[in-house]
């Protein structure tokens, strides 16, 4: 489990497709700390440390998840938002995440707010998936690239996310554009909720 505080932009240093998995090879300051086997969360997506070189680690990606993320975007070169998995005596400074990718969104709006900035993103929607909690409501928690935060103006297929200087500075959100494809999480108790809702 994750809190969506983002630790550091890792930089992904090697691709090698296999069959129809993908390894990627990625940089970070904390690589002396990882071990193979260890959970990470990479733009939100929980993967599994499988390699560890003295500067580098490695994580395997499978097609599901390559469907239902933006990994398959990724190139050498390109900065990935890491978090090391929650420890059971810390503080939950986000809100509870899964590392589990829901599907992506479009960013489709970048707007200057003196001093902070206003996101907007775009996502498919579908009633089926909205009953069963893929959606968002204002003021709620939502994970964007594995950043957690909270959501204003939410339509059925939009929401808007507000980013201060150090989120921005610390995490990729300083290399969006329009049109950049993001991860989405929504909230986990909200798909609890309207899971029991079906059948009351």
């Amino acid at each position: 489990m994750f809190s969506g505080i983002v630790e550091e932009c890792a930089v992904v240093t090697a691709i090698v497709k296999d069959q129809e998995n993908v390894h990627f090879t990625l940089t970070c300051s904390f690589v002396s700390e990882l071990r193979v086997d260890q959970s990470l969360a990479h733009d939100g997506v929980c993967l599994t440390v499988v390699g560890i070189t003295d500067d580098t680690y490695t994580v395997t990606v499978m097609r599901e998840t390559l469907r239902r993320s933006n990994l398959g975007l990724w190139q050498v070169g390109s900065k990935v938002n890491v978090e090391r998995s929650m420890k059971l005596d810390g503080r939950l400074d986000g809100h509870i995440v899964q590392g589990h990718v829901d599907k992506t969104a479009e960013c489709i709006g970048i707007e200057d707010a003196a001093g902070s900035w206003l996101f907007t993103f775009r996502h498919p929607f579908s009633p089926e998936l909205a009953r069963r909690g893929y959606l968002t409501v204002d003021k709620g928690s939502v994970t964007v690239n594995g950043v957690s935060l909270t959501v204003c103006e939410p339509t059925d297929d939009t929401f808007m996310v507000s980013i201060i200087p150090y989120t921005f500075t610390n995490t990729n959100f300083h290399s969006f554009r329009v049109g950049t494809v993001v991860n989405l999480e929504f909230d986990i108790i909200g798909k609890y909720l309207s899971r029991m809702m079906e059948f009351r």
